[in-house]
C-alpha cells in the first residue's frame, strides 16, 4: 500500500510495559486507540495514549524523548521486539503510524540490558554510556586553535571513517539488540573516531584502555559477532569499528604496559 492510499486514521491496540521501579515487577497494560492519525509520529501517538490513560484516571506511562529529530537518541524503545521499530536506520521519533496496519497490536517495551537498569515504565538508565565516554572519549590535550584545524592534513578515507563513527548518537540501541547486551559498537565508534584523527593521537593508548575497561566494569557483555548491533543502529555504524577498537586495545596493552 502506498502512502497515498493509506487511510487517514487507524485503530490500534497498544501493550505498554508498566513498571514502578527497578526492583518492582512489571507487566503490560493494554490501551486501545480507535482513531490514530497516520500522520502522527510514534511519540505523538504515545502522547495520545497517555491522554487517554489520564482521562480514565490512570497514571500516564513514562517514556524518554527530547529532540524528536533523530539526533539525540533519547527516544529509545523496543517496538514489537525490534529496537526503534520495524524500519531500518531511524530512531523511534522518526517512526510514523502510517507504517502500521489498521487493527495492529503493538507491544512497546524498554531497552533490556544489564547495563541499562529500568527507572520506570519505558525509561532506562543509560548513564553507563556516559561513564564509558568519561573514561577517555575526548581530547584533553592542546591540539591548537580552531583556525588550525584546516591546516592539519587528513586523508579523505580516514576523514570519512571518522565521520561515520562520529554519527553515533549514543542511543544504546546496539546494546539492546545484542544478545550479550554488549556496548562494543558504541565504545568502538567513540574510540575509532578519535584514533583516526590527528587530534586523538596523544591519548590514543590511554583512551582505548580506559574506555574498554570502563565498558567491562559496567557489566556490558562481549561481542560474539552477531551483527545485531549494526542492524539496529539508527545511524548504520559498521561493525568494522569494533575490529579497529580491538586493535587499538591490543596495541595499547603492549605499548603502555604501566596501564595494562
Amino acid at each position: 500500500m502506498s502512502a497515498q492510499d493509506h487511510p487517514e486514521t487507524i485503530r490500534i491496540k497498544l501493550h505498554l510495559w508498566r513498571q514502578e521501579g527497578p526492583d518492582q515487577p512489571g507487566s503490560f497494560q493494554a490501551v486501545e486507540l480507535p482513531d490514530v492519525s497516520t500522520h502522527m509520529s510514534f511519540l505523538e501517538m504515545l502522547d495520545v495514549a497517555n491522554g487517554r490513560i489520564a482521562a480514565e484516571g490512570g497514571e500516564p506511562v513514562c517514556f524518554d524523548h527530547d529532540c524528536r529529530e533523530g539526533i539525540c537518541g533519547m527516544c529509545s524503545l523496543v517496538i514489537n521486539g525490534q529496537v526503534h521499530g520495524p524500519l531500518e536506520e531511524i530512531t523511534t521519533c522518526q517512526l510514523h503510524m502510517r507504517h502500521f496496519a489498521d487493527g495492529a497490536e503493538i507491544y512497546v517495551e524498554p531497552f533490556r540490558a544489564g547495563g541499562f537498569p529500568i527507572v520506570r515504565d519505558l525509561v532506562v538508565d543509560r548513564s553507563g554510556l556516559d561513564r564509558i565516554v568519561m573514561a577517555g572519549g575526548f581530547v584533553s590535550v592542546n591540539t591548537g586553535n580552531p583556525q588550525d584545524a584546516n591546516a592539519l592534513p587528513i586523508a579523505k578515507p580516514k576523514a570519512d571513517l571518522a565521520m561515520d563513527a562520529a554519527a553515533c548518537i549514543g542511543c544504546g540501541g546496539c546494546v539492546a539488540a545484542c544478545p550479550n547486551a554488549s556496548a562494543m559498537l558504541f565504545t568502538a565508534a567513540k574510540v575509532s573516531q578519535l584514533s583516526l584523527l590527528p587530534q586523538g593521537q596523544p591519548e590514543r593508548g590511554s583512551r582505548a584502555l580506559g574506555m574498554v575497561r570502563a565498558m567491562d566494569s559496567l557489566g556490558f557483555g562481549n561481542c560474539t559477532n552477531e551483527y545485531e548491533c549494526m542492524a539496529a543502529c539508527p545511524k548504520g555504524i559498521d561493525v568494522s569499528h569494533i575490529a579497529r577498537m580491538n586493535r587499538e586495545f591490543l596495541r595499547a596493552s603492549f605499548s603502555e604496559p604501566e596501564q595494562a
